[in-house]
């Protein structure tokens, strides 16, 4: 799980700082014209910070794992995490808002 977690915030902080868009589903194939179209720099904040957001959340449910001794805490802090980002990702970068 903690492995899950460093490559979330990983995979977040690479796509903003690194500009490495083309790990953004579908960016890779848009044409120019396209690309042109979208703001890039907004999709990727959106993305770093709800991915960082996901691992945070990951860490901190195997952390009160860890502490409470419960087997199932780290589990369920990563499918909420995914459940809520996933969709979030979705819905919050499809708006229009990211449009140019």
């Amino acid at each position: 799980m903690i492995l899950t977690a460093v490559i979330f915030i990983v995979l977040g902080i690479a796509v903003k700082n690194g500009k490495m868009y083309n790990l953004i589903a579908g960016y890779n194939t848009l044409s120019d014209a396209e690309k042109a179209k979208i703001d890039i720099d907004g999709v990727a904040l959106v993305f770093r910070n709800t991915l960082c957001t996901m691992g945070g959340i990951i860490l901190i449910g195997v952390l009160l794992d860890k502490l409470l001794a419960e087997d199932k805490i780290a589990f369920y802090a990563m499918m909420i995490s995914c459940i809520i980002g996933i969709p979030y990702i979705l819905i919050k970068t499809n708006s229009s808002k990211y449009k140019k």
